[in-house]
């Protein structure tokens, strides 16, 4: 979340998620006052930059990165080979492998990076971002698996009642 935060956020939102969810998943509560400010808990986590100043910086209006990773094909794979897919061209431009069209500058600095170890060091901390946003694309999922197991369960119960009842009513018919 501090990546996203920190890189991502000046342009793009998480409308989808409130500053009460960061709290759920864990982040330290003075921190995300700090991020929020003045707004409720309730707030989605907008970008301060206002759509018309998004139109003049890029020419469109950044997309919301509440359910990137699952409006792409590929989901949480895409956008980390997207966020790492930076390099400069022989004229000296910064290009994307997997989205040449793009107006979003190199924010993790791929491009840039002249050795491994820095490679390495943008690499992980795209993952670090890609998983936040994974969460972000579907916050309760692990609470709705952890539901589903009592609902199969019930399921079994209930179907193997009804297969003992079953019985019992034709057993009297034949």
């Amino acid at each position: 979340a501090d990546i996203m935060m920190n890189a991502c956020n000046s342009c793009h939102s998480l409308k989808y998620i409130r500053y009460r969810d960061l709290v759920t998943f864990g982040m330290d509560k003075k921190k995300i006052d700090d991020w929020r400010g003045t707004q409720p808990l309730d707030a989605p986590l907008a970008s301060p930059m206002s759509d018309d100043a998004a139109v003049q910086s890029f020419g469109i209006i950044p997309p919301d990165l509440s359910l990137m990773t699952n409006a792409r094909e590929g989901g949480a794979n895409y956008v980390y080979s997207y966020l790492v897919g930076y390099y400069n061209t022989p004229e000296g431009m910064t290009r994307n492998h997997i989205f040449p069209e793009t107006k979003m500058p190199d924010v993790m600095g791929m491009s840039a990076a002249t050795d491994q170890r820095q490679r390495t060091e943008i690499q992980v901390k795209a993952r670090e971002l890609v998983s936040f946003l994974a969460w972000a694309a579907d916050p309760h999922r692990e609470e709705r698996h952890r539901l589903g197991y009592y609902v199969i369960g019930y399921l079994l119960f209930l179907t193997t009642l009804l297969f003992f009842l079953k019985n019992q009513i034709w057993s009297r018919l034949k």
